[in-house]
């Protein structure tokens, strides 16, 4: 079986792009390979400019890393997991302890940084593996189902270190199953299914491509005016009328610029609407029709990885 097969992505300085597919689709193997943890036996992959086959270790000094299950040591504090990884990294002494304390006030950790990290909360140990893979100041990210097994707070809290770290220039790669993540955080998302890459572009082109488009349902008296407009209009991909209830079913690319627009023109032309229901396209739509399927659990067995079409016998 073969895990990742003829994988061909690139992703751009300084964006957040999304890498999603169900369990066992291959997104973990990609991402052990770049980052120097596995070794593929075809294709080529450059980090940060680099071969990863031929700078391994430069490639490891420019990239933070945090897996799906968590490196972190739990029988060390908060500040020796931080030293420790400094070290690791070569960060130089003189700089290391400024490092750190500025890290532990960023992901509030801070007053807990002697506290044996055994005893937080996940979200907190997630915290501190983030910290941990930033120690060294790396300009590219890689984060392996981040927001996994969190509560929503917890989870909200690290989207928005996330962003904040995007906005001061890191390059990051996230890897999930999480399709409401990619849809709050990333600039592009590839979709892998079965080792092959399906569908690489911003979510609002794979919604065009699919013809996966919001709706917006008018519930309005009579048909009037309004309807006449919507079907002359290239704000709408579709109309339909429903008699049943006197709603306009329309369907557009973007509901959030669209629907203000509708309403004017709807109290322009003097239409009453009495209510309106927006339903979003979801990314998890244009998965399924672009795979076949849902989200499917994990399928265990032997693998093996290739970046051109060719295998890593494992």
């Amino acid at each position: 079986m073969v895990a990742v097969d003829s994988l061909n992505i690139k992703v751009h300085e300084r964006e957040i792009f999304g890498f999603i597919g169900p369990n066992g689709a291959g997104k973990t193997t990609t991402i052990r390979m770049l980052s120097g943890l596995l070794r593929p036996t075809s294709g080529t992959a450059h980090v940060a400019g680099l071969d990863i086959l031929k700078k391994t270790n430069e490639v490891k000094s420019r990239i933070g890393l945090v897996p799906e299950l968590s490196n972190i040591y739990t029988d060390l504090s908060a500040r020796y997991n931080l030293e420790f990884m400094a070290k690791m990294y070569r960060v130089p002494e003189r700089s290391r302890g400024k490092r750190i304390d500025a890290l532990l006030e960023e992901f509030g950790l801070a007053d807990r940084q002697n506290a044996l990290a055994s005893t937080f909360s996940k979200g907190m140990q997630r915290r501190l593996a983030i910290a941990s893979a930033l120690v060294h100041d790396p300009s590219i990210l890689f984060l392996d189902e981040l927001t996994t097994g969190l509560d929503v707070q917890s989870a909200r809290s690290i989207h928005e270190k996330l962003r904040d770290l995007n906005k001061n220039g890191a390059t990051i790669l996230l890897s999930t199953h999480r399709m409401h993540e990619i849809e709050e955080l990333c600039d592009r998302v590839g979709i892998i299914d079965r080792g092959r890459l399906v569908a690489c572009a911003t979510v609002d082109t794979l919604r065009q491509e699919t013809g996966e488009f919001d709706i917006i349902e008018l519930f309005v008296h009579g048909q009037g005016s309004l309807l006449r407009w919507l079907q002359e209009s290239e704000l709408a991909k579709r109309v339909d009328f429903v008699e049943e209830d006197n709603s306009i079913r329309v369907e557009v690319e973007n509901s959030k610029r669209s629907l203000p627009e509708i309403l004017r023109m709807a109290e322009k032309l003097g239409q009453r609407v009495r209510s309106v229901s927006v339903r979003e396209a979801r990314l998890e739509d244009i998965f399924i029709k672009l795979t076949g399927r849902a989200i499917r659990e994990e399928q265990t067995g032997n693998y093996s990885v290739g970046l051109q079409g060719r295998g890593y016998k494992q």
